[in-house]
This record gives C-alpha cells, structure tokens and sequence, in this order.
C-alpha cells in the first residue's frame, strides 16, 4: 500500500459498456502506480451520506493521461449510487490497493481467465505478457452474452481467446473450466491467473494444480475499507509454513496463489487456523 493515496478525483466519463458501467477518473497523483490486480475504494453516497462504506472495484486499466478506469455493475445501493453521477463530480477515492499480479521472470504459457467483468483487470495484464514475450490465451466466461466483457479488446492483445457462456448464447456452451484445460495445454502454460466469483477461482485453481501450473487468483470478497482495518474480508490461506491463517483480501491479497487459498473453507474459520477459537467456527 506504499504508494496508495487519498483523493478527490473528477469523473471524466462514465457510460455503458454492455450490460456494465465505464467509469473514467481523472487520477494523476497514482495512474503511474497502477499494475494490474491493483484494486481503487470509492466513498460513495455523497457528503453525509448514511453509506459509510467504500466500495471496491479492480481496476480496469491506467492510461498516459493519468487517468484510471473502472468497470461495475449496478447491483446495491452504493453501485446505484456511483451509477448516477455525472461527468465533472468529484469522488473520494482511495488508490492503488492491494497486491497485484506477479508477472513470471522469464517468457512463459500464460492463460487468463475471468468472468463477467472479472475480466476487467485482464487487459493490462495481458498487455504487460506480452511486452514480456509471453504467449497469452484468454478465456471469457458469463451466463449471457450480454454478460461477457472485453472480448474485442482481448482479441487484440491475446493470441487466442476463447468465449463460453452459460447459455451458449456465446461462445462454448458451458464455464470457463471446460474448456481451460485444453488452453493450458495449447500454450504449455506455466502461469495461469483468473479473476472472478469465488466457486470459478476454486475450479480454475483446481484445474491449474491438476496441469501443473501455477494459479493466481485475484479474490472476490467484500472490502468494506480497503486498507486491512475492518477485517471484513478475511479468508484461509496457507502459508510459506504450511500454516494455514486467516488473511485480509485487500493488504494480503486480492491475488493469492490459488493452490493456497481453502476455498472449501471460505467463510469459516477453520480448526486448525493459528489462532482459532477452539473447535474453529463462523
């Protein structure tokens, strides 16, 4: 968090990408900052609003204008909130957050993976791969066709990309896991790293560790303040030790090893935790 800070940032744009928001913020101060997997919490509700919470969103892409992109969906009251303001207001944000994605040492297989607009952070990342001299597949996945983000701009970057849909109004039929092995294998993949709900990081994790590469998983979970105060993001992870710790999705994470993180036990506190209560719990 070295280099995150507080401030007042102005709304460029905001418009609709598909079924999703594209927010622009005018953001100088930290554009430089910016790799991908880096996260931006956002006060919303206005001066003396009842939400105190911020709301936290993967950061989409920082451009040489200085300015920070932000994909969402309206979903709460916060996202509502955000949805509704216009060019020219000035937002309270705090940026970049988190641990980012590693990039490999040397050129290797990379597949990205990613659902609905999981796939957000995914463009820098494939971008700064290929600079490297990687060779990248993408996969997209969402329940609809309307769902699925940033699939011309992949095909842009990627060397392949490949699109399910739950529906198959899209792409495969099916989820991204389907049709995961047969990228990892394609691109001998040494490195795969995937963004998105929580029971598709636990398969993706799971397929990766089958095939022999290596996952990292940029997590979704609740980030009420950003900046490892509040504990409300905490999951099991196991560490360099074998130790297995409840840890804070924004300063430990969001991206973990995926071969790391019990997500069998994703909202518990497991027995064997270091520190647990006796008998573990909820």
């Amino acid at each position: 968090m070295s280099n995150a800070k507080q401030i007042k940032s102005r709304i460029i744009s905001i418009e609709p990408s598909g079924s999703y928001l594209h927010l622009v913020l005018e953001a100088p101060e930290v554009a430089n900052y910016v790799e991908p997997g880096h996260f931006v919490a956002i006060a919303v509700g206005g001066v003396g609003s009842g939400m105190l919470l911020r709301r936290a969103f993967s950061i989409h892409r920082a451009t040489a204008d200085k300015s920070i992109e932000v994909i969402f969906a309206a979903h709460g009251q916060g996202t509502q909130w955000l949805a509704e303001q216009k060019a020219g207001t000035q937002l309270d944000i705090i940026a970049p957050l988190g641990k980012p994605f590693a990039l490999p040492r040397q050129p290797v297989g990379c597949v990205l993976v990613a659902g609905g607009y999981g796939a957000a952070p995914m463009m820098m990342l494939a971008q700064q791969l290929k600079q490297l001299g990687c060779s990248v597949e993408v996969v997209l996945g969402a329940a609809t066709e309307d769902k699925l983000f940033g699939v011309l701009e992949s095909k842009a970057i990627a060397d392949v990309v490949t699109v399910t849909t739950d529906d198959g109004s899209s792409g495969v039929r099916g989820r991204v896991t389907d049709v995961l092995p047969d990228a990892i294998k394609r691109v001998s993949a040494k490195a795969v790293y995937a963004c998105g709900p929580m029971p598709m990081l636990k398969a993706v994790a799971q397929v990766s560790k089958e095939l022999a590469a290596y996952s990292q998983c940029a997590v979704e979970e609740a980030m009420a303040c950003g900046i490892g105060v509040c504990m409300t993001c905490v999951l099991p992870v196991i560490g360099d030790d074998g130790v297995t710790r409840m840890v804070r999705s924004c300063v430990e994470g969001p991206v973990f090893r995926g071969d790391r993180v019990r997500w069998d036990d994703v909202d518990t506190i497991p027995a064997d935790t270091f520190g647990a209560p006796t008998g573990g719990g909820h």
